[in-house]
């Protein structure tokens, strides 16, 4: 292949398409609010830039700081859910038949081509007082005291009236809605890294005795070690800056940091504490990649 130098008009018209769409789409657009960021508000759509920190400053007050907290460990506990039911279900990929191995890989990417919204409303059918679950749930209750009264251990009222379970517009529905939403995204690097394990040193494992579960703590999960790092990384990420999920599955204190920023962006129409928020969201993922970065590092990986 000859050297760019040598063909710089073919390289420029390969390079600079998009580069003009990152840098008008994306970096001058991501710079304004940067700037937005540094600026005072004047008046009710009016704005100053000023160069100063009190929309930081206000960002750090407790009141944001427990919402970046909540918005932390809720998508914390989104990962950790995601990658227990993540793991095993990479593990039967893996190890299926390629043919079955196909269309397993199909029904994880499938959720990718149907809109978030749809799904998300799709979700609260399930989970509404009068949703699958409840109805569900209550025809066993009734088909169960209906049973036991039929063998005669019962009266109709042994089980009593069935109560509709609360689980919408709480931090428990956003919770589950965004491991619904993010689980394929860690099922897929845990995929690609387990595909590429070693099968001999599972063999090499259970031979000198040791069980299924030493295996896999001892042999699979190191080995694995890339694939979660990437998994927890593309999941915790988006969790914490979610918006769609915890606007319409949570309730009035089930708000994360982006449904704040959303509100001070549309409703406060304050655009300047608005992308001071959006900025620290975006501080702690770049902290959260150079983590990541330095751990890969640390650990061998990366430096070729």
């Amino acid at each position: 292949m000859d050297n760019w130098k040598t063909s710089a008009r073919a390289f420029w018209a390969a390079f600079a398409p998009p580069t003009f769409w990152l840098v008008a789409f994306f970096i001058i657009p991501l710079s304004l609010i940067w700037l937005y960021s540094f600026s005072s508000k004047t008046g009710i759509i009016d704005t100053t830039l000023d160069w100063n920190l009190n929309q930081y400053a206000r960002a750090l007050e407790p009141l944001y700081l427990g919402i970046f907290w909540k918005s932390i460990w809720m998508a914390a506990a989104t990962t950790f859910i995601s990658l227990v039911v993540a793991f095993p279900v990479a593990i039967a990929i893996v190890f299926a038949k390629p043919n079955v191995r196909m269309w397993l890989l199909l029904l994880i990417i499938l959720p990718f081509w149907t809109n978030l919204l749809i799904r998300t409303y799709a979700l609260i059918a399930v989970l509404r007082t009068n949703g699958f679950i409840n109805n569900g749930l209550e025809w066993l209750v009734v088909h169960a005291d209906w049973l036991l009264s039929f063998v005669g251990l019962g009266d109709n009222t042994l089980i009593g009236p069935f109560s509709p379970l609360h689980l919408l517009y709480n931090n428990t529905a956003v919770v589950f809605g965004l491991v619904y939403v993010h689980l394929p995204f860690m099922v897929l690097p845990l995929y690609a890294a387990l595909d590429r394990l070693d099968r001999s040193y599972l063999e090499a494992s259970l031979d000198l005795g040791a069980g299924h579960f030493r295996t896999f703590f001892s042999v699979v999960v190191p080995l694995a070690l890339p694939g979660i790092a990437s998994g927890v990384i593309i999941t915790f990420i988006p969790a914490m800056g979610s918006y769609l999920t915890p606007d319409l599955l949570g309730g009035t204190d089930s708000q994360m940091i982006a449904n704040v920023i959303g509100n001070q962006f549309k409703g406060a129409n304050n655009w300047p504490f608005g992308a001071a928020l959006s900025f620290l969201l975006m501080y702690a993922t770049f902290f959260a990649l150079a983590i990541r970065a330095f751990l890969m590092r640390k650990d061998g990986r990366g430096t070729k």
